[in-house]
């Protein structure tokens, strides 16, 4: 059953927040998304976003009746302040820590912050976004506590009743891929594969099975193996892909 409520999806173009905006899609009647250009190495997620939007839109126009506005946020001074792999000129590495430095420190806090001030002005209740604890980095602000308490801190500063959605939470990358089936079938599967960008160097010039990427980086890794993982879980009959679209 489709709900009223409206939502907002923290997209950036790649694998998870597409998925989470199908998601979307399938259970409210009015979906806007946002993004941030905050200074990443790997902008290009910037460029293949407006594609995929227009792009789910043609392939389910079901869900294009759905689809509204996209919202561009400058956050270059996050970019500034951060040293990391992700928004500097360097190799990717693990950190004294045990956090990779492709961690930038309060960017899904900053992301929330903004993204519940457009909710909030634009009447959209649930904020939707692809973090996961599964299949991470071991990043903490991709945790489900991380994010319940983020919720919390929005609800009394802003007088709000907003319902943070994290459909990825809990499952691996191989049920990402499930669920982007299950969703939409196998126009969505191909449509994840070959438009989606995941590759922390930005890499669009070579193609897997998977997608483009590197294939080197980390969220290439995690990527391919999902997708591996994905294939084998088909032939063998024991992936949750059942349901077609919606």
């Amino acid at each position: 059953m489709t709900s009223s409520e409206g939502a907002l999806v923290l997209f950036s173009g790649g694998q998870d927040s597409t998925t989470s905006l199908a998601w979307a899609l399938d259970r409210f009647s009015r979906v806007e998304t946002i993004g941030f250009n905050y200074g990443q190495r790997h902008a290009i997620e910037l460029a293949v976003r407006p594609l995929v939007r227009d792009r789910l839109s043609a392939a389910f126009p079901h869900w294009a009746e759905r689809l509204g506005e996209d919202h561009l946020l400058d956050m270059g001074l996050l970019g500034q302040i951060s040293e990391t792999a992700l928004t500097g000129e360097m190799e990717i590495a693990m950190q004294e820590n045990g956090l990779p430095n492709t961690f930038v420190p309060g960017r899904n806090l900053v992301f929330l912050a903004f993204a519940a001030t457009i909710a909030y002005r634009r009447g959209l209740k649930h904020i939707v976004t692809g973090v996961c604890e599964t299949d991470y980095s071991g990043y903490p602000d991709c945790r489900d506590d991380t994010m319940k308490a983020m919720q919390l801190a929005l609800n009394l500063g802003m007088e709000a009743r907003y319902v943070i959605e994290t459909p990825l939470m809990f499952i691996d990358k191989a049920e990402t891929w499930e669920m982007a089936e299950r969703l939409g079938g196998e126009a969505l599967v191909d449509l994840v594969r070959e438009e989606t960008h995941t590759c922390y160097h930005g890499d669009r010039d070579h193609r897997h099975a998977w997608g483009y990427g590197c294939g080197a980086c980390p969220a290439c890794d995690l990527r391919a193996r999902g997708y591996e993982a994905y294939l084998d879980r088909r032939a063998r009959g024991t992936g949750d892909t059942k349901a077609g679209p919606t």
